[in-house]
């Protein structure tokens, strides 16, 4: 019997089997190249600290980073999703991926660990509520200070210092680049012919959680909303290839997690204090 391969990632909500874009990304291309993968979500456990995701864990051995993963599934496992693709697709789809990066990447980060209204009533309650205590006053904190020093890292070039000063750039770049996305898209389902690749996956990773997240404050979500065919992108990869996964919308889940929801934002407006004098005392949580 075949060994089998366990990936770790962030879990589902939203109606996304993952609301974490790298996690996403490996989870839609073993959907799209038929890698048979047993998902352990790391929810409630120690690892929301010092777990690395997503992590493919095989035979002993552990691939992080999703292109990492990928290219694992692709060569040592014959999963390959990008086998039609010519050449041209293939640097295409390595422009396109960069581009992503790049360009909607910062955005992304803005839009949910440092908008101060979308961290406060969506980001910090779901991550606080999947983080044992008290790594719940620690985890969406240390996610929103990496966050924010990789645009300033990235995008904070001179005279741009500030994030204040930096927000327009990212977001008109942001925009930019689902504008490109959507123009290569057209009308079809996916990005090269009538089967998904890995460009599809990172898209997905990408946009899903924009798509489906219900943010308090978002230009970019709003942007999104107006390119039709980048949101039906999405919705059909979830239909076709996530039909039931532990994300899909339960009516009584849901209301469990709204009260959840409601506490934790409690709780969380408690714990400023506890939340800075752990990160100030304990430099080693830090990135």
């Amino acid at each position: 019997m075949a060994a089998t391969m366990e990936l770790r990632c962030w879990g589902g909500d939203w109606g996304l089997p993952s609301v974490h874009t790298e996690s996403l990304i490996v989870l839609a291309y073993a959907k799209f190249s038929g890698a048979t993968i047993t998902v352990t979500p790391i929810d409630w456990t120690w690892k929301t600290l010092t777990g690395t995701v997503p992590e493919l864990v095989y035979q002993g051995s552990t691939i992080t980073e999703p292109a990492q993963i990928l290219n694992f599934l692709r060569k040592q496992q014959r999963f390959n999703a990008d086998y039609e693709l010519s050449a041209r697709q293939g640097a295409d789809t390595m422009a396109y991926i960069a581009l992503l990066e790049e360009k909607l990447r910062p955005a992304l980060l803005h839009t949910f660990w440092v908008d101060a209204e979308n961290y406060a009533n969506l980001t910090r309650p779901w991550f606080a509520s999947r983080s044992p205590f008290p790594l719940n006053f620690l985890v969406p904190g240390r996610h929103a200070n990496t966050a924010l020093s990789r645009i300033l890292l990235t995008k904070g070039e001179s005279p741009l210092h500030t994030i204040t000063e930096v927000e327009g750039k990212i977001y008109s770049e942001a925009k930019e680049c689902l504008n490109l996305l959507s123009h290569r898209l057209g009308t079809a389902y996916y990005f090269f012919g009538n089967t998904p690749c890995s460009l599809d996956a990172f898209v997905f990773g990408f946009v899903a959680p924009l798509h489906k997240a219900s943010l308090p404050s978002s230009p970019l979500q709003s942007h999104l909303r107006q390119l039709d065919n980048l949101q039906r992108f999405c919705d059909h990869i979830l239909n076709a290839h996530f039909s039931s996964h532990p994300g899909s919308p339960q009516p009584v889940q849901e209301t469990v997690d709204a009260n959840l929801q409601k506490l934790t934002q409690l709780v969380n407006k408690e714990s400023n204090l506890i939340e800075k004098v752990l990160l100030l005392s304990s430099p080693w949580m830090t990135t």
